[in-house]
């Protein structure tokens, strides 16, 4: 028989959990339980306390005043319960579980995807998960423990820490350059196809950034092909379709292969150079509570492990 300490706690656990999710079900899946399970835990917690903290219908979910209130002061005590069981069970044993990482597509194939294994091979009681997205994540319903995106897809409510800084490339392949002329100064662009990135997420294209004595400017830039994933931009500029802007860890193969040549480097002469604005990635979790021994650990592996270029560790913001 179980104690009313520990239904309390299971009650907690499945109130928090349902709220979050959007219904008892999803908060029952996220335990690891039955959906019944789950809505008797919170009946003997409404019980325990004497009302209604939820209002249900087959299709709706709803915090009574009185849940509203309770969930106030609750929800931070799972999250202290769970990061105190995390930091006992660190000094007794390594971390383990499933550790799930969603991450901007161009930087988990390029960057996280080479990195993950060596991770994997220091601590193997954890197995990674990689999620390439440019999409809006959704840490609690997609299961997420860490997301990284660059700045301009940081999502409102998160707890981001930037982890990387990539420079950026403006490239384009020797056949377009030769038949469409070589531009020297971004103001030159609007007469170019210019391939762009779209965020899937709201149809917005990505600037193109570039600081011109001390001074940041978006260029202008002629209409050409649309895409929302850089390696896709990136082989048609290969194939001649026009000029592009890529991170370094994208760009540099192409580069070295000779298939892209970069735009506005310091060898190019200009009146006043102009400099490509870098992108800077971002790690985030939901709550400073979720910072937990796994999380720390990959975020120390990865200011070992990122390459020199990329690094850019600051503080959590």
């Amino acid at each position: 028989m179980q104690s009313k300490g520990t239904d309390t706690l299971r009650g907690l656990e499945s109130f928090v959990k349902a709220v979050e999710s959007g219904s008892i079900a999803a908060g029952a899946r996220l335990q690891g339980i039955s959906a019944a399970a789950a809505s008797q835990n919170i009946a003997r917690l409404e019980q325990s306390l004497g009302v209604r903290l939820l209002t249900r219908t087959t299709r709706s979910l709803a915090l009574t005043d009185a849940g509203a209130l309770y969930l106030e002061r609750v929800q931070t005590v799972l999250q202290d319960l769970e990061l105190a069981r995390s930091d006992v069970a660190d000094l007794q044993d390594e971390p383990r579980g499933q550790l799930r990482i969603a991450a901007s597509a161009a930087f988990g194939r390029h960057v996280l995807a080479p990195l993950i294994p060596g991770f994997m091979a220091r601590h193997p009681r954890i197995r990674c998960e990689l999620l390439t997205t440019d999409g809006v994540v959704d840490h609690v319903q997609e299961g997420v423990d860490i997301s990284i995106h660059i700045e301009q897809q940081l999502q409102n409510g998160l707890v981001a820490r930037r982890i990387a800084t990539a420079q950026t490339r403006f490239c384009a392949a020797p056949a377009y350059l030769q038949r469409a002329g070589c531009p020297s100064e971004p103001e030159q662009l609007r007469d170019h196809d210019c391939l762009l990135f779209r965020f899937a997420t709201d149809g917005r294209f990505l600037r193109w950034g570039f600081t011109r004595d001390g001074v940041h400017f978006d260029a202008e830039v002629g209409a050409g092909m649309s895409s929302n994933d850089i390696d896709a931009l990136a082989q048609c500029a290969a194939a001649g379709g026009g000029i592009t802007r890529l991170a370094s860890f994208v760009a540099d193969p192409y580069l070295a292969r000779g298939e892209l040549v970069e735009l506005f480097s310091s060898a190019t002469p200009t009146r006043s150079r102009a400099t490509s604005a870098p992108l800077h990635y971002y790690l985030c979790v939901r709550h400073r509570y979720e910072l937990t021994p796994k999380v720390r650990l990959f975020m120390d592996y990865l200011q070992q492990a990122l390459p020199a270029e990329l690094k850019a560790f600051a503080e959590t913001s």
